[in-house]
């Protein structure tokens, strides 16, 4: 079936629409790995494409991120939905939360774009306006049914994901984050039975990306 063509955008021949895949199916591996330092020219490169075909679908870097960020969103859209329709809404935001974080924990462009400058509050903007719609009623049954701490706001969930997301880049262990998800959503939670275990702490090396070499907590000799 023939990729549909964007509001304001002319409808691409058969051999467009290919190209215009393999370059973002291209820099959604390409910023994932690298970056946003990554260049066009290193997108092309990873498409198997001239440069020239890339700056024919995309003007510049900027407007590649773009698509490749739409297409993410789509994805937690995605998410929230399933999660609104969770008969336990407790469960549905947390896990919704998790698979965000998860996403953000392995895709360093992605961690890059939410923690970036620039474009990234209009960025932030689009999430709002589609995500909120679903989760806004799924954190208003958690109140409800008493799970759900009643000063916690919409808003405190990106927060969560920035947070998060900053332990990925400051330690470079590809894990480590879910332990402090279960603490902040130890915080939002009213929980009668108790906390649940955490995962596991590791050794501290102090901060920055160099501090765990490999990503692993395994103690250095």
């Amino acid at each position: 079936m023939a990729e549909r063509a964007e509001p304001g955008r002319p409808p691409l021949r058969r051999d467009a629409e290919l190209n215009r895949r393999r370059l973002l199916a291209a820099a959604r591996e390409v910023f994932r790995d690298r970056g946003l330092a990554a260049t066009l020219d290193d997108v092309a490169r990873h498409a198997g494409l001239g440069v020239g075909t890339a700056y024919r679908h995309f003007a510049n870097k900027e407007e590649l991120v773009d698509a490749v960020f739409d297409a993410m969103i789509d994805q937690v859209e995605a998410s929230a939905r399933e999660a609104a329709t969770d008969p336990d809404p407790w469960h549905g935001l947390a896990s919704s939360l998790e698979k965000v974080c998860e996403l953000q924990a392995h895709d360093r462009g992605l961690r890059e774009v939410m923690l970036g400058t620039g474009k990234a509050a209009q960025r932030h903007a689009v999430v709002d306006r589609r995500i909120k719609p679903l989760v806004d009623p799924l954190i208003a049954r958690a109140k409800e049914q008493g799970a759900l701490r009643p000063d916690m706001e919409h808003l405190d969930l990106p927060m969560i994901q920035l947070m998060v997301a900053a332990v990925t880049d400051q330690t470079g262990e590809p894990d480590l984050w879910r332990r402090y998800l279960r603490l902040l959503l130890d915080g939002l939670r009213i929980q009668p039975e108790g906390t649940q275990p955490l995962p596991p702490a590791p050794e501290f090396r102090g901060f920055g990306p160099g501090a765990y070499p490999g990503g692993t907590t395994t103690p250095r000799s």
